[in-house]
């Protein structure tokens, strides 16, 4: 694929991943700088040629089809219209693979929308030997603690639709806060490191399955 930037050069990429966009109040625009970082971690790591930046894209809007991954995150409340929630159903139906990722505050929300767009299925936790827990990097303890909020153990929940996980829902681990740069948290680097491990695992599962 080649994009034009500007009228002075193209810069080639293989596709891009995105951020999603929406309504209800929740900060959907949260960790500004976690998924450029997971970016470039895969691009090193897995040799994928994603674009540096990602997209941002509305869950009711035909782009999102143009996104092998995409990722939600938030601290707050969401709500999907029933068009919203079929456009979504309809994505992740056709390939498409949706992380969200609690960024606290949002789990009595995002389980009451996801009802709208799988009526028929329920959030089931992972096992460990999933094989979403064992792409490139092995995770035999399931999703890596990020960030301490109720003193609870880090859970991974997926939707899955005819044998795939569509939708990956990481809660109570902060995934996305370890992709974020280094200085935003203060984390430890072998914290982030297993934060951008487990992101590349997610990102990969989506691509071996699009």
């Amino acid at each position: 694929m080649v994009i034009s930037a500007g009228s002075t050069y193209a810069q080639q990429y293989s596709f891009k991943i995105a951020k999603l966009k929406y309504n209800g109040g929740g900060d959907w625009y949260a960790n500004k700088t976690s998924l450029p970082n997971l970016i470039s971690f895969c691009n090193q790591q897995l040799k994928t040629n994603i674009a540096t930046q990602e997209d941002i894209v509305e869950v009711g809007s035909p782009d999102l089809f143009s996104y092998p991954f995409v990722h939600m995150t938030g601290h707050g409340n969401v709500v999907f219209t029933d068009s919203e929630a079929k456009n979504l159903r309809k994505y992740l139906e056709g390939g498409g693979f949706l992380h969200i990722d609690d960024n606290y505050g949002m789990d009595k929300f995002i389980r009451i929308e996801l009802k709208k767009v799988f009526p028929e299925l329920e959030l089931v936790e992972l096992p460990f030997n999933h094989p979403i827990y064992n792409q490139k990097f092995s995770f035999e303890k399931g999703l890596p603690k990020v960030h301490e909020h109720d003193n609870k153990a880090p859970k991974g929940y997926g939707l899955v639709y005819q044998g795939r996980v569509v939708c990956f829902y990481s809660y109570e681990c902060d995934l996305g806060n370890g992709w974020e740069d280094q200085e935003v948290y203060n984390d430890p680097e072998s914290v982030r490191q297993l934060a951008l491990r487990m992101g590349a695992n997610l990102l990969a599962y989506a691509l071996s399955n699009y």
